[in-house]
């Protein structure tokens, strides 16, 4: 008989507490479990107090185009020493999910990030005020459909094409940045 993988007895916890609403999967060093929305604060709860992760690492958001936003939190229990991410996805309609400040107060500051990055809303969270961004910026910078003005403004540091420094061999056709529309900015 071989020995069973390290996050099994985890992924039994998890499925024996949420049946089939919960995913679980192995990665390197413990175990993710993929959540709905609607059991995000349930299942933050059910890994502090019962899988004993009491260690709050980070939270953050992950754009997954057409998908929606992932959340994903990694947590850690020092007593049984095992490593758990948390995911969940919210649609890119209504970026809504649950704060998870009640369960874990670490939460906050990563959770305002996370809203300003993506524009995702923590409902309830105590004080989801802009953290990094400068007052009066508009647009989430993480998500992928932002385009990236600076880009567009200032040609790309350093010589990359033939031509660009201006020494003698011909210039190439000028290519727009990654992620930059057709007809934006200055040039436009």
């Amino acid at each position: 008989m071989s020995p069973r993988p390290p996050g099994a007895e985890l992924a039994d916890a998890w499925t024996g507490r949420f049946g089939d609403e919960v995913s679980t999967e192995e990665t390197f060093g413990g175990l993710a479990v993929g959540v709905a929305p609607e059991l995000w604060v349930d299942a933050l709860t059910f890994a502090r107090d019962e899988l004993a992760c009491g260690f709050f690492d980070w939270l953050t958001g992950v754009d997954e185009l057409e998908e929606g936003f992932a959340v994903v939190v990694h947590v850690y229990s020092l007593e049984r020493r095992h490593h758990l991410l948390v995911r969940t996805r919210v649609t890119k309609r209504a970026p809504v999910l649950a704060t998870a400040t009640g369960v874990y107060r670490g939460a906050a500051w990563h959770e305002r990030e996370t809203s300003e990055m993506f524009g995702i809303l923590f409902e309830g969270h105590p004080n989801l005020v802009p953290l990094l961004l400068p007052d009066g910026f508009e647009g989430h910078p993480l998500r992928k459909d932002f385009v990236l003005a600076a880009r567009v403004a200032k040609p790309w540091p350093g010589a990359k094409e033939p031509g660009e420094s201006g020494h003698g061999a011909p210039s190439r056709r000028r290519v727009r940045p990654p992620g930059v529309p057709e007809g934006w900015g200055p040039h436009a």
